[in-house]
């Protein structure tokens, strides 16, 4: 029998939950709920109630859209001097990098007013039951697989800054961090997504968990109060569409940077002969470093400069730059403890979510088995220094779930985390899809490299590359979660695939 439907996540028990939903009866949105709701269970790290994130939603007689459920800025602020707000070194391996944790780093969550709002306007199944395959595993436990053990170990300063949160993360018996194969239970989340089942989100944002949040926020240095949780609103954008070669692309729009940044990026590689080198060869390597510095002093420009007219405006489509240049200025992006969910379903809807909870501010909601995401304390939020983000504003994003079309009967659904990486790696994977001509599983298996802060990271260097005796490269000996993680499905003329990009445990199940 043909499959009808695939899966791409970033855990076998998301994708499972996912594939179950469909199998009885739901629709790719329906899993798509469901499967977040698991994530949070499975890759509590990466997908968080209290985090943010946006999906992207089509279908034969339904419009693509885009459903903003990202972080907002708070509406007020506290003095510096009130704030508990800290810095802590997570290790990477080849890099590290500096996160700010704390109350003071956390912004208005939207992830269970967005699941809400896409089950209110696209699910078929009640909502008790799209939560019930999260509350059996929170209940019974999960088994902690390789990748989110190492996840654990990169931050666990972060794991380990509060007794609530060793509570949580921590083996009972042997005090230390949950390692791979260990039953990892969270009983109180169990009992918080139970109460979310019968009370709705209201208990979220009004009730006795907006109150709980808007308490510690006041009695722990945060910014929280109750309204900015009962005020916040998911937002319904049109997707930003363009063209590149021989196809079309619809990604997340301003005031987020991902979707633009990728377009540009595109637009650059448009202008080249790249059909003409050979995959990760010098002259492959030549070209992406020069694109995405390009596109790293665009962004720059734009967020330091945001009234002038951008000196790349010859190497983009004008109307594209100038109808998103101003909107992506003024705000401020973050997002980098992030996973992304790919669906198709077999009446070909196409659902694709990215959703970030920062790496978590460190502190568990009492009884709830919530960790708060530390937006605020994200480096990209913060440009000229921290704590000057404007009062009661979305966030920016990289993260960038989009469409690829080539035609109407062929078309892939993607979407990745990693930070500031998840612009190169989906425009590497594009770019590996169309100029390349390679098939789904390798275009997101095939080598990857960023360029930023004046370092190009290179998964495999050749050691006969002319790059090896450049000083501002950083090889990479195997692939590595840094370079993002893209989880993406695709139609054509009716068959279905899928990838699981294995950086970030990627797994794909497919529906008959």
């Amino acid at each position: 029998m043909n499959n009808q439907a695939v899966v791409a996540a970033g855990h076998e028990q998301t994708a499972n939950t996912a594939a179950e939903i469909l199998n009885n009866g739901g629709n790719a949105f329906d899993a798509m709920i469901a499967a977040f709701f698991t994530a949070c269970v499975a890759e509590p790290i990466l997908a968080s109630v209290a985090g943010g994130g946006f999906m992207l939603t089509s279908g034969k007689n339904k419009q693509a859209s885009i459903y903003d459920f990202f972080c907002q800025t708070p509406q007020q602020k506290k003095a510096e001097s009130e704030l508990h707000f800290y810095p802590i070194s997570a290790d990477f391996g080849n890099t590290s990098q500096c996160f700010h944790i704390g109350m003071g780093s956390v912004a208005t969550p939207g992830c269970i007013r967005g699941m809400y709002q896409v089950h209110k306007d696209l699910a078929s199944m009640p909502m008790h039951v799209l939560l019930q395959p999260a509350i059996e595993l929170a209940r019974n436990g999960v088994k902690i697989n390789s990748f989110q053990s190492y996840i654990f170990e990169v931050i666990s300063p972060i794991l380990l800054a509060s007794d609530s949160s060793k509570l949580n993360y921590q083996h009972p018996e042997l005090k230390r961090l949950y390692q791979t194969n260990e039953v990892m239970k969270q009983s109180a989340f169990a009992n918080f997504l139970g109460t979310l089942a019968t009370q709705g989100e209201n208990c979220f944002y009004q009730g006795d968990i907006a109150h709980l949040i808007s308490d510690q926020c006041h009695q722990h240095g945060g910014h929280l109060t109750i309204n900015d949780l009962q005020h916040y609103q998911v937002i319904k954008r049109k997707p930003l569409e363009f063209n590149y070669r021989h196809t079309q692309i619809q990604t997340n729009p301003p005031p987020s940077s991902g979707g633009t940044l990728i377009g540009l990026a595109l637009k650059l590689l448009e202008s080249q002969n790249i059909q003409s080198i050979r995959f990760h060869d010098d002259d492959h390597l030549q070209l992406l470093s020069v694109v995405m510095e390009l596109c790293n002093q665009a962004r720059k420009q734009a967020v330091a400069n945001p009234n002038s007219s951008s000196t790349l405006a010859h190497l983009l489509d004008d109307d594209l730059l100038k109808k998103y240049q101003t909107q992506i200025a003024g705000h401020f992006s973050c997002s980098r403890g992030t996973t992304h969910i790919s669906i198709i379903d077999k009446d070909q809807n196409l659902c694709g979510l990215t959703v970030s909870n920062g790496e978590g501010c460190g502190y568990m909601l009492e009884d709830t088995g919530i960790m708060l995401n530390n937006m605020l304390g994200e480096d990209d939020l913060n440009p000229g220094g921290f704590h000057r983000w404007p009062t009661d504003q979305r966030l920016t994003s990289m993260m960038s779930p989009g469409i690829l079309h080539f035609d109407e009967t062929h078309k892939v659904v993607f979407g990745s985390g990693g930070s500031n990486r998840i612009r190169t790696a989906l425009t590497q994977v594009i770019s590996n899809l169309v100029d390349f001509n390679m098939n789904l599983e390798d275009a997101i298996k095939a080598y990857r490299t960023h360029f930023e802060h004046g370092i190009f990271n290179i998964e495999y260097l050749d050691k006969a590359s002319q790059w090896q005796n450049r000083e501002n490269i950083r090889s990479w000996d195997e692939i590595n979660l840094f370079f993002g993680g893209v989880h993406a499905a695709s139609v054509n003329q009716n068959q279905v695939t899928g990838f699981g990009d294995p950086r970030r445990g990627g797994q794909v199940v497919y529906c008959t």
